[in-house]
């Protein structure tokens, strides 16, 4: 599952979507309603319940012809992902706006993405949340140290530059990071070049 929240860090988002879609993997899909604005404000692009799939298809950039995406608007707390017996490997927080981490570590159930997020926490199941927030504040880093301790994997939206030096594309830095989301879930991709142990070998 995929929850998009309303912190800047969009294309995050979209290259962890478009990296599972390529795997084969079945996504569920929340979209928040502050995320839908930065979806707008970032890319121009309107998501809208209605029109999910077109949107999707429009902010991936990409077909989602055969593509397995079931889309749950935020608002709906009777939706599969607020029960646990609903199956799903795991979530991705992806970015993840101070507002959703302390919802998620205090168990608020705001919205979908919320209640979505504390499921699959108490079901045990691998969550990764991707704050994008800088610099942070004290009450932050209580809510992320909270979400480690819950059990969730705490990823931080930060590029490394070993794959792609100081020339780095902004979608190079993006890929490395949804690279990195990926990894935290055992999910194969081949969105950057690993550290092979010799310097310079990438490039």
């Amino acid at each position: 599952m995929v929850g998009v929240s309303g912190a800047s860090g969009t294309p995050y988002a979209a290259a962890v979507l478009r990296a599972l879609l390529d795997a084969g993997e079945a996504v569920d899909l929340v979209v928040s309603r502050a995320a839908r604005l930065t979806i707008l404000d970032e890319t121009g692009v309107s998501f809208r319940d209605a029109h999910w799939k077109d949107d999707l298809a429009t902010w991936l950039q990409a077909p989602l012809d055969g593509a397995d995406v079931t889309h749950w608007p935020a608002g709906d707390l009777a939706a599969g992902p607020s029960s646990g017996s609903y199956p799903v490997k795991g979530m991705f927080v992806v970015p993840a706006s101070t507002a959703a981490c302390a919802g998620i570590a205090i168990g608020l159930s705001k919205d979908l993405l919320q209640r979505a997020a504390e499921v699959n926490l108490k079901e045990h199941r691998p969550v990764v949340v991707v704050p994008r927030e800088t610099p942070v504040t004290r009450s932050h880093l209580e809510h992320l140290i909270a979400l480690h301790d819950a059990g969730a994997v705490v990823l931080p939206a930060s590029p490394g530059f070993y794959a792609t030096g100081a020339a780095a594309t902004a979608q190079q830095l993006v890929d490395f990071v949804a690279g990195k989301v990926l990894d935290a879930a055992g999910v194969p991709h081949s969105l950057f070049t690993r550290w092979s142990g010799e310097l310079g070998h990438s490039r």
